[in-house]
């Protein structure tokens, strides 16, 4: 769950603006050195950055955009551009959503009209936003402001004041289960699969994180504890965001042939879409308990991020790249990694139920339906974020393997993962 790269990513370490221990890299990387004074700070601190990161430090850790885009970043002014234009694509998504339907009351497209939800206007507007600001040549330089992390873990823990305890914790026994066994066999298979076709160890971290727990956040994770390079990360990127975003859209169609109950739905979707935010996009088109189910088990997997970012800094330290006296993994470091927005969503399932529980029935559905509605602008804004950011430009240049790899461990995470949710969420009830 996204280095920014589309999808976002749910890491522990999570490059927020501000927040301490997180590396955030800005500015314009150059080697002409022609840049304006405000570009070439930033070029500095990308190419310490850089240096810091290709030398093993352990505290180099790139914000999420930076990784994704090569370090190219922008000033104040190109931020704060770049949000604008997350903004006005958003307004116009939610524009969109609202009309489409009226203007095709009368007419034969009525019911498509009427099926279609903001994720898919909001993605199909970030990728058409995508090919013109490229076509501008202004997209990278906008890229700061495509904040997709920020939007989607915001939108995720005002998703929580909307869940209720009870919810929440009879769902987390299932959802734990079901996290533990996909992740492991999951993670295993793609391992073992990588290792047949030749793919590189860290590589091979990169794919079997990401397509076992969450996709970009789980890459970016791995990618801190193998030390590995960028174009790695971005070849792992780009493959999350090309299977996960077709899976927004058939996850919920197959759960309909498949006449799955929602709580089922919605396990399959949180535990097989491999980002936070096109689980979200899947869930709100399944529905809102889909959603709200598929949440939950989302982020038990999340949560499992620092476990398996310390076994792999225990394994690449300990077997692949020992040294004499080199660093053992440490308990900071666990925390350091561990995605600390569940923390949040978790209180907010908690101030939320307490709260619905002191006012009449009126009023916190009033209430609610506020936070509801401004979760709803959040993820609109994110999905927008991942179209302005996908990118094909990994995939060209990794070859058929990791694609290999990546394609045959999806279709064992859905086979499992439908399996599971069946075992595990078919006498549950929301």
């Amino acid at each position: 769950m996204s280095a920014q790269v589309p999808g976002g990513r749910d890491t522990g370490r999570e490059a927020v603006p501000g927040e301490e221990g997180s590396t955030v890299v800005t500015g314009a990387e150059s080697g002409a050195g022609t840049e304006p004074d405000g570009q070439r700070t930033g070029a500095v601190d990308v190419r310490k950055a850089q240096a810091r990161a290709d030398s093993g430090d352990a505290d180099a850790s790139v914000s999420e955009n930076a990784a994704l885009h090569g370090g190219s970043r922008g000033t104040i002014s190109w931020i704060v551009a770049g949000v604008a234009v997350v903004l006005v694509l958003g307004a116009l998504t939610r524009y969109l959503e609202i009309h489409v339907p009226r203007w095709a009351q009368d007419t034969p497209l009525r019911r498509v009209a009427k099926s279609i939800e903001y994720p898919v206007y909001a993605i199909a507007i970030g990728l058409i936003g995508n090919v013109i600001l490229t076509k501008l040549d202004l997209r990278e330089r906008l890229s700061a402001g495509f904040r997709t992390e920020f939007f989607i873990k915001t939108g995720v823990v005002l998703l929580g004041a909307s869940i209720n305890l009870k919810i929440l914790v009879t769902a987390a026994g299932p959802s734990i289960v079901q996290a533990l066994l996909l992740i492991t066999i999951v993670f295993g298979f793609t391992w073992w699969f990588g290792g047949v076709l030749g793919l590189d160890d860290k590589l091979r971290a990169l794919l079997s994180s990401a397509v076992s727990i969450c996709g970009v956040s789980a890459a970016i994770a791995a990618a801190g504890a193998v030390q590995a390079r960028r174009e790695q990360i971005a070849y792992a990127a780009s493959l999350v965001i090309i299977f996960a975003l077709p899976s927004i859209f058939l996850l919920p169609w197959l759960a309909e042939v498949f006449d799955l109950s929602d709580e089922v739905a919605g396990a399959w979707i949180g535990g097989n879409i491999d980002t936070t935010a096109a689980v979200a996009a899947a869930g709100a088109i399944a529905g809102e308990e889909a959603l709200q189910i598929a949440t939950i088990v989302k982020t038990t997997q999340n949560a499992l991020i620092g476990v398996v970012a310390i076994a792999l800094t225990a394994y690449f330290t300990l077997r692949v790249e020992r040294v004499a006296g080199g660093a053992r993994p440490s308990p900071r470091e666990f925390w350091d990694r561990f995605p600390k927005f569940v923390l949040a969503f978790i209180a907010a399932s908690v101030i939320g139920t307490l709260y619905l529980q002191s006012v009449d029935k009126k009023t916190g559905a009033a209430h609610i339906a506020i936070v509801n509605d401004l979760r709803t602008w959040f993820l609109i804004l994110a999905f927008v974020s991942i179209g302005l950011e996908f990118s094909l430009k990994g995939l060209r240049d990794a070859g058929w393997r990791p694609i290999a790899v990546f394609g045959s461990a999806a279709v064992v995470n859905l086979a499992v993962g439908l399996g599971l949710s069946v075992l595990l969420f078919h006498n549950f009830t929301v």
